[in-house]
């Protein structure tokens, strides 16, 4: 198989152009075209004012492939294509007489569970939640009616955090093994659209990724494996730095030497207990900051000028960067073009904020997260948990300024800038439900944090016209960025520095940020305890 790279059509091409593109880039008869797919496609609009074409990258099979390789030795973008196929590493014996668990059915438990099913290890997962229908009602009956269920809301149940967000599926890890092409191809099967597996920034929003986590989840069973809705892990079960099992609200104890810990980023009495039970646990840097909501016609005209609105870009997205006076790093995080925010907490009395969008990115606003990192050795000092202390500190307080009734504290970004308190909404609504209570957010964030968006805001404005109008909204407060502790493991087993046969995994762990980089790190992890599992086996 060859592959084509930086092969660049025009953006109205018609779907035939593609072939005679690729016909007359190698130099061979249409006949000699046996098929071909698209691997890539991407479009460029860093100009936008310029013309914007799309870019491919094509994998082909054709008549005399070798031949066609000798010809362009020396042109670095036609090469022999990689095989992405993904090749399980293990199958489990028919005997086998132990099943791994899996805690948390996010992206990474999911995944770690998918995988470990597919190899024939039949595991067993608790989720602390409800199952995706039931659990959408309850997130709906807080964003609608101020109703608060602790254990299924926007961070706990099926399809974890990464359910309520835009659905990205895209990231900066490194993935030689191409694992990354194996979640894509998961998704698909599941019924996500195929265009995931060759657009740039793919994506399959909310309401489509409840019935693709569903449809996986129904493989996993229709394979062995077990899923246990609602089911809590309240302790853990260690013998002599060895994992032996958990223990769940209800009292009843599983046993097993093999826990893959798919906490999610928001699972804090989890951490308090692993920490209380030894496993080693370190604080990490995050980020905090407020979620940004401005007109998407005002960003597809910033970022694509005479292109916005086209059908084939769809709404455009953003990135942006500053360094502030102070030292601090600001930066737009988890970017949803016509989206939402949404209520994201998921203990009483506390506010959090996330941003969402659905498959069609259709709604008025975008948003993203204006945060600034924080690190524990300067900001949050006093043990592995202070990250966790310090969040729940600051989403308390949140809860106070926005009326202490889960509306979120919001302020005009003018007046934000100013140092004035807001008192009434401009041109932009702000999509925050339950509701958006207008004042002050100097006091909703430390001041180093408030002093860094203050002067990096105009910045974006110069970057983006009309980034920092009067009228934008900035809500309150994002504090769950990633995780605010590391469940550290060794590099190569992938199990707990201190605590064999636990294998912390994902967001909560420290090692993911995001659906796609979560579900990699499930599949390397199912395959590290599938690897352990059949050696323990031969060593018995």
């Amino acid at each position: 198989m060859i592959r084509i790279t930086e092969l660049q059509l025009p953006l109205d091409h018609p779907a035939e152009a593609l072939r005679t593109a690729i016909v007359k880039r190698l130099k061979i008869k249409d006949t000699d075209l046996l098929d071909f797919t698209v691997f890539k496609r991407s479009y460029d609009a860093r100009k936008k004012n310029s013309e914007i074409t799309f870019v491919y990258i094509i994998d082909l099979q054709a008549n005399n492939e070798e031949k066609i390789l000798s010809r362009f030795a020396d042109d670095n973008n036609i090469r022999t294509a990689p095989d992405t196929n993904y090749y399980p590493v293990a199958e489990a014996p028919a005997d086998l007489n132990e099943r791994p668990i899996v805690i948390g059915f996010g992206p990474c438990g999911l995944f770690a569970a998918l995988t470990l099913a597919q190899m024939g290890f039949k595991p067993i997962v608790l989720e602390r939640g409800k199952d995706v229908r039931r659990r959408t009602k309850d997130t709906w009956a807080l964003w609608r009616n101020k109703v608060l269920t602790p254990e299924s809301n926007v961070q706990f149940g099926e399809g974890g955090a990464g359910l309520f967000s835009d659905g990205k599926l895209y990231s900066q890890i490194k993935d030689p093994k191409f694992y990354g092409r194996k979640v894509m191809h998961e998704f698909v099967r599941a019924g996500a659209p195929e265009e995931i597996m060759y657009v740039s920034k793919p994506h399959i929003g909310t309401f489509r990724l409840t019935g693709v986590v569903a449809a996986m989840r129904e493989e996993i069973k229709s394979l062995g494996g077990e899923v246990r809705f609602e089911s809590k892990v309240t302790d853990f079960v260690i013998d002599n730095g060895r994992i032996e099992g958990v223990t769940l609200a209800d009292g009843e104890t599983l046993r097993s030497r093999y826990v893959v810990l798919a906490l999610g980023h928001s699972s804090r009495d989890t951490f308090r207990k692993l920490h209380e039970r030894g496993v080693y646990v370190e604080a990490k840097p995050f980020a905090v900051g407020f979620r940004i909501e401005h007109p998407q016609s005002l960003i597809d005209h910033a970022r694509l000028g005479k292109y916005a609105g086209h059908p084939e870009l769809g709404a455009a997205d953003y990135k942006v960067v500053y360094h502030a006076k102070n030292g601090r790093a600001v930066y737009s995080f988890c970017m949803c073009p016509g989206g939402t925010v949404v209520a994201a907490t998921s203990e009483p009395n506390r506010v959090v904020t996330n941003g969402m969008s659905q498959y069609s990115r259709n709604e008025r606003n975008a948003n993203s997260g204006i945060v600034v990192g924080i690190n524990p050795e300067d900001d949050f000092p006093g043990g592995p948990l202070a990250g966790v202390e310090l969040q729940e500190k600051l989403e308390s307080h949140a809860f106070e300024l926005g009326g202490k009734d889960y509306c979120a504290p919001g302020q005009l970004v003018g007046d934000f800038i100013r140092g004035k308190a807001s008192t009434e909404f401009g041109e932009v609504e702000p999509s925050y439900k339950p509701g958006v209570l207008l004042g002050d957010l100097a006091s909703s964030l430390p001041d180093y944090v408030i002093e860094a968006i203050r002067e990096a805001l105009p910045e974006f404005g110069k970057q983006i016209r009309g980034f920092d109008r009067d009228d934008a909204i900035l809500t309150g407060i994002e504090t769950r960025t990633s995780s605010p502790v590391r469940i550290t493991r060794e590099h190569e087993s992938l199990q707990s520095l201190n605590t064999r046969g636990l294998y912390p995994a994902g967001e909560g762990a420290g090692y993911a940020g995001g659906i796609l980089s979560a579900g990699v790190d499930g599949i390397k992890v199912a395959e590290a305890v599938a690897k352990a599992m059949l050696a323990d086996l031969q060593g018995q």
